[in-house]
């Protein structure tokens, strides 16, 4: 038993060296821009030698895009621990997880959006696209429309502009202070129901 757990300490101690890499990159570069945050920046906050980034990540560059990646990926997780219920208490579980995540790392979260100002850079383009996708997708789920595949790049399509309305949304609220967590979550969902109960019916039925 003691060498079993010996055996499993070693295996997870490069994921636990790889998670406090990226946990100080994502703190860095929530204070500075890309260009004003160097690997040994990184590595001296992290207690690593410079050495291992380029080992877990490759370039600066490389890290930066899993830092965006992490903080705007929603996980699988997320979705699976949506509670049982009917569309409205699903839509307010998931919109209510979105406002606590991006609450609870909002300096993080409002850099990783705005991409440092490298939003042109085709590389930072794909992982924000990748995102966006992965966001449409988990709604689809969380809204019962896993399964449905006609019309589903339109449904997709239509999702991702809900994704953007979300984030922009956010930002009002965590940046510019103009609105109330309750206000945004109160249109957040309300769009997200009327999308699900009025547009995506119109759409799916449009060609029958």
């Amino acid at each position: 038993m003691g060498e079993e757990t010996a055996q499993t300490r070693r295996r997870l101690e490069p994921d636990v060296r790889r998670g406090q890499i990226l946990a100080c990159a994502v703190r860095l570069f929530a204070e500075r821009p890309f260009a004003e945050v160097s690997t040994t920046d990184i590595a001296r906050t992290a207690g690593v030698a410079r050495g291992l980034i380029n080992h877990y990540f490759g370039t600066k560059k490389d890290l930066y895009l899993e830092v965006i990646r992490s903080m705007l990926t929603i996980p699988e997780v997320a979705v699976e621990r949506l509670p049982a219920g009917d569309l409205r208490t699903r839509v307010d579980a998931s919109v209510a997880w979105f406002l606590d995540v991006v609450s609870r790392h909002s300096t993080s979260w409002l850099a990783a959006a705005a991409a440092g100002g490298m939003t042109h850079d085709a590389d930072v383009e794909r992982v924000l696209a990748e995102a966006e996708d992965v966001a449409a997708d988990s709604i689809l789920v969380a809204v019962g429309l896993a399964d449905v595949s006609e019309h589903r790049e339109q449904l997709r399509g239509m999702t991702r502009a809900y994704v953007g309305l979300a984030s922009a949304t956010a930002k009002e609220w965590l940046r510019r202070d103009v609105l109330s967590r309750e206000q945004v979550h109160l249109l957040l969902a309300t769009t997200l129901m009327a999308l699900v109960e009025s547009v995506f019916p119109t759409v799916m039925t449009a060609s029958r």
